[in-house]
C-alpha cells in the first residue's frame, strides 16, 4: 500500500485545530505558532505531492479508497489530476501566507480564528482531492461553517449580514447539489444494482438526454453560485468587503476556484450532452460577468469593494474560457484560476495593510501615497500589472489562451469579452492613480510609514509566483494538458460534439483559389 499522502495533506491542518485547541487562549504566541507551523508543514507536503506527481498521465494519480458508509455506498476516494494539482498547491501555498498576515492583526478571540481557519484549509483540501460526489458534498459543506465564522466574526460593521448572505446563497446552492447526487446514486442502482456515488463509476452511467439537461442544471446552479457567475454574484462583494484580510484572501484565492473546479470535474464529464446544449448560455454569462463587473469597478470609492467586484470580472473570464470548449480556452482557464488566486490574493492583503494604518479603504482618503510608502507602491504596482494581464504576468498567458480559444468557437463573443482586458486597465490604473500619485494633502496620510520586513514577507512570495507563470506558462500547462485532452475526448464522444480546428495558414496559402479539383495541392493533412 503507497503512503496515503493525499489523507495526510487533507487532514493536517484539522489535527493543527485539535492542537491549537489544547492551548490557553491566553497564549497567544504559542497559538500563532501552532497554526503557522501546520500550514507551513502542509505546504513541505505539497512540495512531496509535486514531486511525485507524474507528469503526461490524465488517470488519476495517488488514489486512496476506504470503505466510508457502506449502507449507502459512499466511499473514501481521493486522489489528483492535473486539473486538481495546482488547485491544491495554490491552497497550500496561500494559507501560511494567509495566516501570517493574521499575526497581529487578530488580537480578540485568536484561538477561535486560527481553529477556524485550519478547519476551512481542511475542507478545500478535501473538496479538491475528493473522488466520491458524497464525499465531495460532505467536504462542499464543511466549508460554509469556518467561513461564516471568520466573516460574522471578525469582519467589518456590516460582517453579520455579509455572512448570512453567504450561508443562504451558498445553501440554496447546496440543496440543488444534494438532490442532484442522489438521483445519480439512484440511477446507478437502477443500471448496475447497486447504489455508489464513485465518480469514476457514475461516469459509465448511460443517461438520457433531457435528464442529463437537468442534472446539469442542478449541478451548475452550485456551482455558478460559489464562482460566482452573473446574476448570481451578489453575495460576494459584500463577503469580500466585509470579511477580515486573511479570509477575503482565501475566498478570492481558493474558496471561489471550488465553482469552477467543479464545472470541469463534475458537470462536464457527467453531462457531456448537456454541456454541448448549455454551454452557449454560460459562455454569455460569463461575458456579461467579465464587462459588468468591470463596469461596477469603474463606480467604487472603497477600494476593497473595487478588488471584490474585479474578482466577478476575471472570473467571468474563466467560465468563458471553460465553456468555450476548447483545448486552448480550458487551459487558459485553468491557468487564469491560478493567476487569479495570486494576485486578487495579493491585491487583498495589500489593501488590508493600508487598512490597518489608516482604518479607511475611501480611494478619496489618499492620494500621494508613493512618497511615504515606496516599497509598498511598488509591489501594489506589480500586484495591479499582474491583474490587469501585462505582457511577462501570468494573467496575460491566461487570458490570451482563453480569448484565442474563445475566438475559435465565436470571435463575435471574444471581441466583447476582449473589452474587459481594456476595462480592468483602466479601473486598476486609475485607482492606483489616485491612491498613490500627487501630493499628499492628509495629515493622517503624512505619518505613514512604509510596509515592514514581515508584511514583505508575505508579499514577495505571491509576486515572485506572478512572475513565473508569466515567464514559464509551460512549466504548468504540461501537466494540466493531459487533463484537460480527456475532458474534451468525453464531451466529443458522449456529447457528439466536434471541437473547433485552428486554421492551417500554411495549407490556406497552397490550395488553389478554385480548389484543389484541378490538381490543386488541397489542404494539408
Amino acid at each position: 500500500m503507497e503512503f496515503p499522502l493525499l489523507s495526510l495533506i487533507i487532514w493536517l491542518p484539522l489535527v493543527g485545530a485539535l492542537t491549537v485547541a489544547l492551548i490557553p487562549k491566553d497564549n497567544k504566541q504559542a497559538i500563532q505558532t501552532a497554526a503557522v507551523a501546520t500550514t507551513v508543514a502542509g505546504l513541505g507536503l505539497g512540495v512531496w505531492l509535486f514531486t511525485g506527481f507524474k507528469q503526461g498521465e490524465a488517470a488519476m494519480q495517488m488514489v486512496e479508497a476506504y470503505e466510508w458508509i457502506p449502507a449507502i455506498g459512499a466511499r473514501y476516494i481521493v486522489g489528483i489530476d492535473g486539473i486538481s494539482l495546482f488547485m491544491v498547491l495554490l491552497t497550500l501555498f496561500m494559507f501560511p501566507i494567509a495566516i501570517l498576515a493574521s499575526l497581529g492583526q487578530i488580537q480578540d478571540r485568536l484561538k477561535a480564528y486560527a481553529i477556524f481557519m485550519l478547519i476551512l484549509e481542511s475542507a478545500i483540501l478535501g473538496a479538491f482531492c475528493a473522488l466520491d460526489l458524497l464525499l465531495f458534498f460532505f467536504f462542499w459543506e464543511a466549508m460554509l461553517v469556518p467561513m461564516y465564522f471568520l466573516i460574522a466574526g471578525w469582519g467589518g460593521k456590516r460582517r453579520v449580514y455579509a455572512a448570512i448572505k453567504f450561508f443562504l446563497y451558498t445553501m440554496l446552492g447546496s440543496a440543488f447539489l444534494l438532490v442532484a447526487i442522489f438521483l445519480l446514486a439512484w440511477m446507478h442502482q437502477k443500471q448496475t444494482g447497486s447504489i455508489s456515488f464513485d465518480l469514476h463509476s457514475l461516469l459509465d452511467l448511460e443517461i438520457a438526454r433531457s435528464t442529463q439537461l437537468w442534472l446539469f442544471i442542478a449541478f451548475s446552479v452550485s456551482f455558478a453560485i460559489k464562482v460566482p457567475v452573473f446574476p448570481l454574484h451578489t453575495w460576494l462583494p459584500d463577503a469580500h468587503t466585509e470579511a477580515p484580510t486573511a479570509g477575503s484572501v482565501v475566498l478570492a484565492a481558493v474558496l471561489l476556484k471550488l465553482g469552477t473546479y467543479g464545472f470541469l470535474r463534475y458537470s462536464i464529464p457527467l453531462f457531456p450532452k448537456a454541456t454541448v446544449e448549455l454551454a452557449g448560455v454560460l459562455v454569455v454569462l460569463g461575458v456579461i460577468g467579465i464587462v459588468y463587473g468591470a463596469i461596477l469597478c469603474l463606480k467604487q470609492s472603497d477600494i476593497k469593494r473595487l478588488v471584490a467586484y474585479s474578482s466577478v470580472s476575471h472570473l467571468g473570464f474563466v467560465v468563458l474560457g471553460i465553456f468555450a470548449l476548447t483545448f486552448q480556452g480550458i487551459q487558459g482557464g485553468l491557468l487564469q484560476m491560478l493567476n487569479h488566486g495570486v494576485a486578487t490574493g495579493a491585491l487583498f492583503l495589500l489593501v488590508g495593510m493600508i487598512y490597518e494604518r489608516r482604518h479607511t479603504r475611501e480611494i478619496d482618503e489618499f492620494g500621494g501615497l508613493a512618497s511615504k510608502m515606496p516599497v509598498f507602491a511598488g509591489l501594489f504596482l506589480v500586484t495591479v500589472f499582474a491583474s490587469i494581464g501585462l505582457p511577462g504576468m501570468g494573467g496575460f498567458i491566461g487570458e490570451l489562451l482563453i480569448l484565442a480559444g474563445t475566438f475559435l468557437r465565436n470571435p463575435w463573443i471574444a471581441a466583447a469579452a476582449a473589452t474587459g482586458v481594456i476595462l480592468a486597465a483602466v479601473y486598476l490604473l486609475w485607482a492606483y492613480q489616485r491612491v498613490f500619485t500627487g501630493k499628499i494633502d492628509n495629515e493622517e496620510n503624512e505619518r505613514l510609514s512604509d510596509i515592514g520586513a514581515k508584511e514583505i514577507l508575505v508579499v514577495v512570495p505571491l509576486v515572485v509566483l506572478m512572475l513565473f507563470v508569466g515567464f514559464f506558462p509551460r512549466y504548468f500547462l504540461d501537466r494540466t494538458e493531459p487533463s484537460v485532452r480527456q475532458v474534451l475526448t468525453r464531451v466529443e464522444e458522449k456529447g457528439h460534439y466536434r471541437e473547433p480546428e485552428i486554421p492551417d495558414p500554411v495549407a490556406a496559402a497552397e490550395k488553389p483559389a478554385g480548389g484543389d479539383s484541378h490538381g490543386g495541392h488541397g489542404a494539408m493533412p
